[in-house]
């Protein structure tokens, strides 16, 4: 796992923060990006005096998370993920090599497993999908007061089978 981390000031003054790391793609890759996810809000926190409540520590957790594990699942190779403080959310971002678009399956109360991209949906305040020449990147935005998630907000969310 290779990481950068940058700090300073964005373009209206605010600080902002990110780090990208680099995963393998192996059995370990989710519990490191949860780890550095933690650390990354805690270290907002502290350094920058960021607010994170509790729920956003949680969700950020819970879609890095899914969005790492629906890239290993369906995308060969490592993987790149970013985390970033913006206009009072955090960032998530997973860069893969599968450049097939991510959708959510209908609805089925019955179905066992599979409700990672719905799930991931529900809870970001602002979701995207960007297809790129060697694979895509999927953001999720997460709100630092822990607000519930604004369905007006959502773009790119398609809702069918990946």
């Amino acid at each position: 796992m290779e990481s950068a981390g940058s700090d300073g000031e964005g373009p209206s003054g605010a600080h902002t923060m990110g780090v990208a790391v680099s995963l393998n793609g192996g059995d370990s890759s989710i519990a490191e990006a949860r780890h550095l996810a933690v650390d990354f809000l805690t270290r907002a926190q502290a350094d920058q005096n960021v607010t994170v409540s509790a729920r956003a520590m949680e969700l950020t957790q819970l879609v890095v998370s899914e969005l790492v594990t629906n890239a290993r699942k369906y995308a060969p190779g490592p993987m790149l993920m970013e985390l970033c403080i913006e206009d009072a959310t955090v960032a998530v971002t997973v860069h893969d090599s599968a450049r097939t678009q991510p959708v959510a399956r209908a609805e089925d109360p019955h179905r066992i497993g599979g409700h990672g991209l719905e799930i991931v949906m529900a809870v970001a305040q602002r979701f995207h999908v960007h297809l790129e020449p060697a694979g895509k990147r999927v953001t999720a935005h997460i709100s630092l007061a822990g607000e519930p998630a604004a369905d007006a907000a959502r773009s790119g969310s398609p809702r069918s089978t990946r």
